[in-house]
């Protein structure tokens, strides 16, 4: 069945495929996929098509490895080095390299444990450094052709609980330093034309205050929630008075619409809202004129791409939907043209009516209303017969899209209907729904993602014994602690990478991400009710004596997020108490992370491998 799933899904897939080309200077850049090549090629041309260079084949670096993921890969503002950076071995330790573009060969130096990394000029790089704990908490500064040794430390963050990175403006002029943590963030930033300068401080960091920062002419454009923005604003400030006191509405605070990513161009602010669990793109000129534009289908994904251009009235955006492949814009801002650049084709052939999308409402316990994206063929009966597949996530403000995967329609095919539960802990509807799965209040995640099942059942999009719910890391989580709260509700739980063992994990601080993760669970190392309140659902701790249904669950053995032996010990654990005979399945992946793994083809795998074990459950 996985080799069937495999081949059908690889069907589906373009061979030989090219990405948007992006203009940078007098090149235009893209990817490239060749016939039967597991990574892509990074390619240029002039500006008119002509004079084609392969920059870098990734298929050959790779070569060595069984598993290969790049981090960054950014041409120098003169076109003439590239900085590149890898992981080969799924553990997010990335090394970076740069190469030189008229040799084609690296320097000889490598810089490792590398996070972020950013050109600030054609000699110089800023870079993020992890520490042995995989924490970035160091910002360096490096010139080509000197010693790493000697790079000069430029910032460093002394609270273990944030994680520092580094940008650099669209417009080039300003290098930007951010530390944050889940819901706390605080900016610097450096002048590209003064990289001996010392980082200035936009605005100090306090509780609750989230903000990030671009760069337009005299102006910074700032993202925040400050002075109870909750779904977040857009203000400006002047860049030699950049503290919040000097900060100006630009786009007001509006419930319900929360700001989810922004691009700035030199005469233009561009904006992703999610309203109601559904994206709108919105932009406006420096007069102030919003513009928003309107999409029609039920359900539907909207992308932003920033390109390397400043000075630019065009935008490139991607749309799709659960039944529509991806389709690249080109967006004139001043005419309002609208352009198809790319269409993602399917090679085995794809039509879009032959399925259904619809997006549902479902009452949860205490009366919130959770959306729900199905996805369904057309010539499955909705007569409370079909097997189906639950999806969530639900955790971190993380919003699920309704966007087009050729992956899943192997098992629609099937007759399975699809379900996304857009549950508390994302931000669909807004940043209360994030706020409202967080620390005494997560067990809204779960009731929220059973309300949903049980609606699958009642509605009958679903047969009672035949609902099967996937989740991945903190969605393993989600799918995890439903279980334990309702085993009777599903046929098959599929949890990937699950982080199941929340209060073992919270209760030790040296794990990389727990310091910062305090303020999404709670502290149990320091409070008694967060201690109680983590106890009272961790998947691991709530393992009973009782039946539960069949389980497929999947770890990476390098993986720095979930360690592997929190899945492990959770399944041994299954096994040791419950009282069926149920399957439950562990698989290892022993040269892979957090992501399983990598290459187009190879990672068609672990899908293939769930979907079997649904459809095997299933009939």
């Amino acid at each position: 069945m996985r080799d069937e799933l495999i081949a059908e899904m690889r069907g589906r897939m373009e061979q030989n495929d090219n990405s948007v080309s992006m203009p940078h200077g007098p090149y235009k850049y893209f990817d490239r996929y060749i016939e039967n090549a597991e990574h892509e090629l990074y390619v240029r041309t002039r500006l008119d098509g002509s004079g084609e260079e392969i920059l870098f084949d990734e298929n050959k670096e790779a070569e060595r490895f069984e598993y290969f993921d790049i981090g960054d890969m950014v041409q120098s503002p003169d076109h003439s080095m590239l900085l590149w950076s890898v992981d080969t071995n799924g553990s997010e330790f990335y090394t970076l390299f740069i190469r030189d573009l008229k040799t084609g060969k690296d320097k000889n130096y490598c810089i490792n444990r590398v996070d972020s990394v950013i050109w600030a000029n054609n000699q110089t790089l800023f870079y993020a450094q992890l520490d042995e704990y995989h924490r970035s908490m160091q910002i360096f500064k490096h010139v080509l052709n000197t010693d790493p040794k000697h790079d000069v430390l430029v910032f460093e963050e002394k609270d273990d609980r944030f994680y520092c990175g580094v940008d650099v403006s669209l417009s080039g002029e300003y290098v930007f330093i951010d530390t944050s943590m889940n819901d706390q963030d605080e900016v610097w930033y450096i002048p590209t034309a003064t990289l001996d300068a010392a980082p200035a401080l936009i605005q100090p960091r306090k509780e609750g205050l989230e903000y990030s920062v671009e760069h337009q002419g005299d102006r910074f454009i700032i993202v925040t929630n400050a002075g109870g923005a909750t779904d977040f604003k857009l203000v400006e400030t002047p860049v030699h008075s950049a503290a919040m006191k000097h900060w100006v509405d630009l786009v007001p605070h509006c419930p319900g619409h929360l700001i989810e990513d922004y691009v700035v161009f030199k005469n233009w602010v561009i904006w992703l809202e999610l309203v109601n669990a559904l994206p709108q793109l919105a932009y406006m000129n420096k007069s102030g004129k919003i513009v928003r534009l309107g999409f029609d289908e039920q359900a539907f994904s909207l992308g932003l791409y920033d390109g390397f251009e400043y000075d630019t009235n065009s935008l490139i955006y991607t749309y799709s939907s659960p039944t529509t492949p991806t389709q690249t814009f080109g967006f004139n801002l001043q005419s309002q043209q609208r352009d198809l650049l790319k269409q993602t084709t399917i090679p085995s052939g794809h039509n879009s009516s032959d399925y259904v999308t619809e997006r549902i409402s479902v009452l949860s316990h205490d009366g919130a209303k959770v959306p729900v994206t199905l996805l369904y063929h057309k010539n499955t009966r909705l007569d409370g017969a079909a097997p189906a597949l639950l999806y969530g996530y639900g955790s971190y403000g993380h919003s699920v899209d309704a966007g087009f995967r050729h992956e899943r329609l192997v098992i629609i095919d099937r007759g399975f209907v699809l379900a996304i539960a857009h549950v508390r802990g994302g931000q669909e509807k807004g940043r209360h729904w994030y706020e409202d799965a967080k620390f005494e209040r997560k067990q809204n995640s779960f009731k929220d993602f059973n309300a949903v099942g049980e609606a699958l059942i009642e509605l009958n999009y679903c047969a009672p014994n035949k609902l099967v719910s996937v989740g991945g890391s903190a969605g393993g989580l989600l799918v995890a602690a439903s279980m334990n709260l309702k085993p009777e509700l599903y046929a098959a739980v599929i949890a990937h990478v699950p982080f199941v063992d929340v209060l073992n994990t919270m209760l030790d601080d040296s794990l990389p991400g727990t310091p910062g993760e305090f303020t999404q669970w709670g502290n149990p190392i320091e409070s008694k009710d967060a201690f109680d309140t983590i106890c009272g659902y961790a998947p691991y701790e709530n393992v009973q004596a009782q039946e539960y249904p069949a389980i497929y669950v999947s770890a990476g053995v390098s993986d720095p997020r979930v360690t592997y032996w929190e899945p492990a010990k959770w399944v041994a654990k299954l096994r040791a108490t419950k009282t069926d005979n149920n399957i439950v399945l562990l698989k290892t992946n022993m040269s892979s992370g957090h992501f399983g793994k990598t290459g187009r083809f190879a990672s068609l795998d672990d899908d293939a491998q769930s979907y079997a074990f649904a459809i095997a459950i299933t009939s």
